[in-house]
């Protein structure tokens, strides 16, 4: 009950913060399935499901001239890799516990572990899910062949930041606006099937359509991994900057808000939900 306080250096402070962090995720994790395996499955078996609907779609559709000249099935799982790990990144970030949470009544959790705990768990699935698929099919259709694996591997990384960044901005504004938050999100999310760009190249699009999609970080993000997966493909209307800072400035403006949120949030906000 009693505990006698001994000052710790930064190095031990850090150290504890990072092993907090780390219970934290390995807790998330589980928390959506309580058998890892079962976990991981469900999340290849939802890349399947959607790289088998598009390449059923490009080819019925006879859209298949439109990509890249290469492999067609690492066209299609180079968008859908991407877009699943920011998706869920945004859903990961933006429904993490907040400060009415029973668990914030125990010490030393706080909402920036649980935060971090969510989008460390939301990543930690997707690159598990991304490695399994790309196994299984290196092995048993076709060696990869992949032009900067390291620098297609970062675009991974970006998406998944830039999902937290806007899955912070929906966490901050959520306990003033639940159900209009909560549709927005929703709406910004089904809109990224299009507005991702994972169906097409931002190099084929006319100047008009392009200014429909290049507000998007996650168009950024899978255009430029594309260039860094195929050796026949140069982008050229697209960066990695532009979603990287803007990522930043939604991640500052994010911690922001929700410090403001915490410091007027009650437990009767979530009373009956």
């Amino acid at each position: 009950m009693f505990l006698p306080k001994t000052s710790r250096s930064t190095f031990q402070s850090a150290f504890s913060l990072l092993e907090l962090i780390f219970h934290a995720t390995v807790r998330d994790v589980r928390k959506a399935h309580g058998n890892a395996i079962i976990g991981l499955a469900m999340s290849v078996m939802q890349t399947l499901v959607m790289v088998a609907a598009f390449y059923v779609m490009f080819s019925v559709l006879g859209l298949r001239g439109n990509a890249i000249r290469g492999d067609f099935l690492m066209y299609i799982m180079s968008g859908i890799f991407l877009f699943l790990t920011h998706n869920k990144a945004v859903s990961a970030v933006s429904g993490s516990e907040g400060p009415a949470s029973a668990m914030m009544n125990h010490a030393p959790m706080n909402t920036t572990v649980a935060i971090a705990a969510s989008a460390l768990s939301s990543l930690y699935i997707q690159v598990l899910a991304l490695i399994m698929v790309l196994f299984v099919y290196h092995v048993a259709f076709a060696p990869l062949a992949v032009q900067h694996p390291f620098r297609a591997f970062g675009m991974v990384l970006l998406s998944w930041f830039s999902g937290c960044a806007i899955g912070m901005i929906f966490l901050a504004l959520k306990p003033w606006f639940p159900t209009f938050i909560g549709l927005v999100q929703q709406i910004y999310t089904r809109a990224n099937m299009i507005a991702s760009g994972k169906m097409f190249l931002a190099n084929t699009l006319p100047g008009y359509m392009l200014a429909m999609f290049d507000w998007n970080p996650l168009f950024h993000c899978i255009d430029q991994a594309r260039g860094f997966v195929f050796i026949n493909y140069n982008p050229r209307y697209s960066n990695f900057e532009y979603p990287l800072l803007l990522s930043i400035g939604l991640i500052m403006v994010g911690f922001m808000g929700e410090f403001y949120t915490r410091r007027y949030v009650s437990v009767s906000w979530t009373a009956g939900k």
